[in-house]
């Protein structure tokens, strides 16, 4: 599989500070067009922003008609609620402090809806009792482990459904479903991926069917991320959402994991030459402060001039390659870097430069604070125009 950006402009290279972030807002359209073909349908959707972090593809997914959302962060839901998102997830389940962020930005936008993902009784009698304090109502999500083991209930245990009632029954918060993530289910055979997310969704259907015995209402189930998006897509019950993120700009990673995702990659980071002194390697000055260290040495970037290109060092400002066309290169060419990861990516850079026809054409601010402190500068500001 190879992967490849547009070529940008003479003039528009030359002047490119490096290293930089770079988007293409038609290849993000087109992905967005693939995602809701996929789901049969925008009401199916509710894509994750933790990608992006970008309000202008928000925008573009609700002029496409996905208006439900997820999101990983406070600042986040704030940025969702800017682009025209008006039902927003907030998975991960918040506790403490982060709860309290989330009833300001509840009570700024009265006309989005809200909820959190949660798996213990504690978080959730805080925020009824918030909620209840501020005249507001959340909506919770139960969380449920499918086999990642990293949250969730047990959805065959007594727990899942106690706590279910629990929400049912407390006062400022309310009901909205089921949140199945299953972000170990990557296997490249689909075949083999589709098996092992039916498999995991048994137990999911045995607590819908004890919880509906109960009385219980089941509003929503919330499913899946990237890879088992084609699959959650392919069942028929009419309260299943999906929840793809990385396909908005795609990534190298999951364009070799799973090839059964056709989606454009929309997203590089431009980044020059600043050494090659040594014969057969270039040093480059995407250090992993520009491109995320998270996957292994070696394993964090494709460069489509250099496809043979081995990565021997990857420290804080550099990225030193061996390739046999090192020749082709000298100090100061710019060159395209595909993070093999993309969504710490993005959250290393405060902007993306939008490319179009290769020309920049704009700058989008990225959500990549943790306090609404860094974002809300006054009333009705707007960090993200």
């Amino acid at each position: 599989m190879t992967f490849e950006v547009p070529a940008l402009d003479d003039p528009v290279a030359k002047t490119l500070v490096t290293p930089c972030l770079l988007v293409w807002p038609d290849r993000i359209e087109a992905n967005i067009a693939r995602m809701v073909g996929i789901a049969k349908g925008a009401d199916r959707l509710r894509p994750h922003c933790k990608t992006h972090k970008m309000v202008q593809v928000i925008e573009r997914l609700v002029a496409a008609g996905v208006t439900h959302h997820k999101a990983a962060t406070v600042v986040e839901v704030d940025m969702l609620c800017r682009g025209g998102a008006t039902n927003i997830v907030l998975a991960g389940n918040l506790v403490g402090p982060s709860q309290t962020e989330l009833l300001r930005v509840a009570a700024r936008y009265p006309n989005v809806e809200f909820s959190i993902t949660a798996d213990d009784e504690r978080p959730i009698r805080q925020l009824s009792n918030e909620a209840s304090a501020a005249g507001l109502t959340i909506g919770v999500m139960l969380d449920l482990d499918v086999g990642l083991h990293r949250t969730g209930v047990d959805p065959d245990s007594a727990e899942a459904e106690t706590l279910y009632a629990l929400i049912d029954e407390l006062p400022g918060v309310r009901l909205t479903g089921l949140h199945v993530y299953d972000g170990h289910q990557h296997q490249t055979d689909l075949q083999e991926r589709t098996t092992a997310v039916q498999d995991a969704w048994k137990p999911v259907e045995r607590l819908v069917g004890r919880l509906e015995s109960a009385g219980r209402d089941i509003p929503e189930l919330l499913c899946g991320g990237t890879p088992s998006f084609p699959i959650y897509a392919g069942m028929t019950d009419p309260r299943i959402r999906i929840s793809p993120g990385t396909c908005t700009i795609h990534d190298v990673g999951y364009g070799r994991l799973c090839p059964d995702l056709v989606f454009d990659v929309a997203a590089a980071v431009a980044t020059r030459v600043v050494s090659s002194a040594v014969p057969g390697q270039l040093t480059l000055d995407v250090g992993h402060k520009a491109i995320c260290g998270d996957p292994p040495a070696g394993k964090r970037v494709f460069l489509p001039d250099l496809p043979d290109a081995q990565a021997t060092v990857h420290n804080e400002e550099h990225l030193t390659v061996k390739s046999e066309f090192s020749d082709r290169f000298s100090s100061g060419d710019l060159l395209m870097a595909l993070p093999i990861h993309v969504c710490p990516t993005v959250a290393l850079h405060h902007k993306a430069l939008v490319i179009s026809n290769g020309s920049v054409v704009d700058e989008w601010t990225i959500a990549r604070h943790r306090n609404l402190a860094d974002v809300w500068f006054g009333p009705g500001s707007n960090p993200y125009a």
